[in-house]
């Protein structure tokens, strides 16, 4: 079984099948002992998925999975989505989607993946190909100890309030006509979607903080207290105990809950080159405290993005 730890708990623990090693107070983990390459039975992947639900992030080291190991590995999980619902895939690869720092298209903002869609996804695998000598990190964040970090009378607001999410939104200014490009391919199909501010994990049932980058105003408000709103409760997500740091080395794959997690890539490795594939698993659509469902306010229904959608 994988361990029980809180926060405060051991930093090691045994399963079965792979060795858990804790590397964040809140959140993270590294699971060693396992193979992603080779056939895994059933009784680990759930071993594995029980270990995802606790520590909301785990790192694979040295795997040196291809393309095909990656895809295999994550559908372990549920059913994939394309790579993105707006954004070109890996040549010959739709389910694919390069991260690529080399062509100034970078995701220093935080944002949970893909929530300006109905059904974002459930879990996300990063796959390191080229890593920069220094710097290129990714952040994750345990969105649930944002929540429960909230005094009370704010964990009541965050409990009544909805947020829309949307793709089109005022960016920085590309740096070149590459990142000029990706911005135009991005927005090329708008989605504009409601939310709830708090999530309930359909797993777990923990409650978490379901904003980030996408989500652009709070529904009912203007757009100044919306900022302002939106801000302030994300200021308890990024708080340094609720985040991990991530140190690639070439080989390595993460699993991250896209549920219940935010993540950043810091863009502190100046004009070296990072390439990272990301495969991702098809989701639900999110639940809030009271049992209300998520809801299109602009968009298709992105089926073409995720089987989760039809």
């Amino acid at each position: 079984m994988t361990t029980n730890t809180n926060r405060n708990g051991n930093s090691n623990s045994n399963s079965p099948g792979f060795d858990i090693r804790r590397i964040g107070g809140r959140i993270g983990a590294e699971i060693t002992g396992v193979d992603l390459a080779a056939d895994l039975e059933p009784a680990l992947v759930t071993e594995i998925n029980s270990a995802l639900l606790e520590h909301k992030a785990l790192v694979f080291r040295d795997q040196q999975l291809d393309d095909a190991g990656q895809l295999r590995f994550a559908a372990l999980f549920g059913e994939l989505t394309t790579a993105h619902p707006t954004v070109p895939s890996v040549d010959g690869q739709p389910n694919i989607l390069p991260v690529n720092g080399d062509e100034g298209i970078r995701a220093n903002r935080w944002h949970t993946d893909v929530t300006f869609v109905r059904t974002p996804p459930k879990a996300s695998t990063l796959r390191s190909i080229v890593v920069p000598p220094y710097g290129g990190n990714t952040l994750i964040a345990n969105t649930a100890a944002a929540y429960q970090d909230l005094p009370e009378l704010l964990r009541e607001l965050a409990d009544k309030l909805w947020a829309v999410h949307t793709n089109d939104y005022d960016y920085a200014a590309p740096k070149n006509d590459r990142a000029a490009e990706h911005r135009r391919q991005f927005v090329s199909r708008k989605y504009r979607t409601a939310h709830p501010l708090v999530r309930v994990h359909p797993e777990s049932g923990e409650r978490g903080l379901f904003i980030g980058g996408f989500a652009q105003s709070i529904v009912g408000l203007g757009p100044s207290d919306s900022r302002d709103l939106l801000r302030l409760f994300q200021s308890y997500v990024t708080r340094p105990e609720n985040i991990v740091r991530v140190a690639w080395t070439p080989g390595d794959l993460v699993l991250f809950d896209n549920r219940i997690t935010q993540h950043y890539a810091p863009d502190d490795y100046g004009d070296l080159p990072r390439l990272l594939h990301r495969v991702t698993v098809a989701g639900d659509v999110p639940v809030g405290i009271d049992g209300t469902l998520s809801h299109t306010l602009e968009g298709d229904d992105a089926t073409h993005y995720t089987p989760a959608a039809a």
